[in-house]
């Protein structure tokens, strides 16, 4: 069993994510709150976090199938011709980085390969991550390599401490 992105059609991401847990298949749809602003109102709503992907932790050979033919689907995201692996550790950062932080956006990046750390204190003890700068100690950046995107969470006010 390993966990493996799949692409979907546009905004089915949810949908998809409840019709394979129904199947019997692990599903992860990442998703953040945002607030928005109407003419009339304020509200928090749900966003999926990463658009078009779902990740799902399967035995690839004998259930592909069966994620291929569910409604919404479109393919395996593919890395050098293969069903793209996402490491355990990647999928367990992402949940603590969401659980840690109220508003968080994606960001594709083209970054070029830097220097690595290993994060010594935190909720992210021990996880290795690439340096990509502070933006004026306002926001804090966790870059997953295999997906080639940057969490990014925005600190709330200076008396707040949490992220």
């Amino acid at each position: 069993m390993a966990w493996y992105a799949i692409y979907t059609k546009s905004r089915m991401e949810k949908k998809v994510s409840l019709r394979l847990e129904e199947l019997g298949i692990e599903a992860y749809c990442p998703t953040t709150k945002r607030k928005k602003q109407w003419s009339d109102r304020k509200k928090w709503v749900e966003e999926v976090l990463f658009r078009s992907y779902v990740f799902v932790n399967i035995d690839l050979e004998k259930q592909s199938g069966l994620v291929r033919r569910t409604f919404g689907v479109v393919n395996f995201v593919y890395w050098l011709h293969k069903p793209a692996v996402i490491q355990d550790a990647e999928i367990l950062a992402i949940r603590q980085f969401l659980s840690d932080h109220l508003e968080v956006e994606t960001i594709g990046t083209t970054a070029k390969i830097g220097d690595y750390i290993t994060i010594e204190s935190g909720p992210l003890t021990g996880q290795t991550a690439k340096i990509v700068g502070l933006k004026n100690k306002h926001e804090v950046r966790l870059k997953i390599e295999s997906l080639g995107f940057e969490l990014v969470a925005a600190l709330r006010d200076a008396g707040d401490n949490r992220l």
